[in-house]
């Protein structure tokens, strides 16, 4: 089934080019089917390329997505037009009145700042409140699953040594539970981040599931008991080039980086990068659309609007 995409969003073409069956909005009205409602809270700096990258995997499943972006009114983005963010995007004074099946918060650049020094915190608390009772499942990525963990739990961050950037080896703590059904019991996932959360503060949280770790890069996949929120410290949804995209950028700025861990052929910046977590991405995506929305979400959302949530 195809993912519903505002009209000449440009990752649409991309997205074409790679046979993924994408329907524009007007298409989409005509068809007597009840889509999925995810909203997207992007927080990343190069906007487009992460739109491209999560619709990408919210596009490959055999249901019909209706997306909407979410942008910051508290923050001004410098990475991207003023216009693209006006035409494809909206802000949650618009849209705080919905309910959603699914929500997507992703990573941003400002972690090694305490959470509340962020300057659209604020903002950034009230939507993770309002998603605990306007939206079905969250799923939040790097940052936004580090200040999830924060408020929800009061877990909190810890800065590392070194930035954590390259593809790591993950293992699975239960292969039973449906978000990594069908994963192999050894995965590989990128991770590009300057914090971390205490493996053992998860472990013993009573509302909280570890999933998935890593002997080198730590807390992986985090899941609260009761299915709501999903947490994802790493980036399964980047490019092959993307870690070298960073690398290259923190090189440029003259940052005393090391070279992104068993991800170069040869450990060389030269060779290109080989993907090699894209089936377990596919995967993963699929699993929390299926699983965590689909077989979850209200049917008559209006009809629970009337009776849980009094809007």
């Amino acid at each position: 089934m195809p993912i519903n995409i505002p009209k000449s969003l440009p990752a649409g073409e991309h997205l074409r080019e790679e046979k993924i069956f994408v329907m524009e909005e007007d298409r989409a009205k005509t068809q007597q089917i009840r889509p999925l409602n995810i909203l997207i809270l992007n927080l990343m700096p190069e906007k487009e390329k992460t739109e491209l990258q999560l619709l990408r995997l919210l596009g490959n499943t055999p249901l019909q997505v209706n997306i909407t972006f979410l942008n910051t009114a508290t923050h001004e983005s410098k990475n991207v037009s003023k216009s693209h963010l006006q035409l494809f995007y909206t802000t949650f004074d618009q849209i705080r009145h919905r309910l959603y099946d699914g929500m997507i918060i992703t990573g941003a650049p400002v972690e090694k700042m305490a959470f509340e020094e962020v300057n659209y915190w604020q903002e950034i608390a009230e939507i993770m409140d309002w998603s605990q009772t306007h939206v079905t499942s969250v799923l939040h990525i790097c940052w936004g699953a580090q200040a999830a963990l924060y408020h929800h739990y009061n877990i909190g961050k810890y800065e590392l040594p070194a930035k954590c950037s390259g593809i790591y080896s993950h293992v699975i703590t239960d292969l039973t539970v449906d978000l990594v059904r069908g994963f192999s019991d050894l995965f590989n996932a990128p991770h590009s981040r300057y914090t971390s959360v205490s493996i053992e503060e998860v472990r013993n949280h009573p509302n909280l599931r570890l999933l998935s770790y890593s002997e080198d890069a730590g807390v992986f996949i985090v899941q609260s008991k009761d299915n709501k929120n999903i947490f994802i410290t790493g980036h399964l949804e980047y490019d092959a080039t993307t870690l070298a995209d960073e690398y290259s950028r923190d090189i440029a700025k003259g940052l005393d980086i090391a070279v992104p861990v068993n991800y170069f052929p040869n450990d060389n910046p030269s060779l290109e990068p080989i993907n090699t977590w894209r089936a377990h991405t596919h995967l993963l995506f699929s699993n929390w659309l299926n699983y965590y929305v689909y077989q979850e979400t209200p049917y008559e959302w209006d009809f629970v609007d009337a009776i849980e949530y009094h809007i």
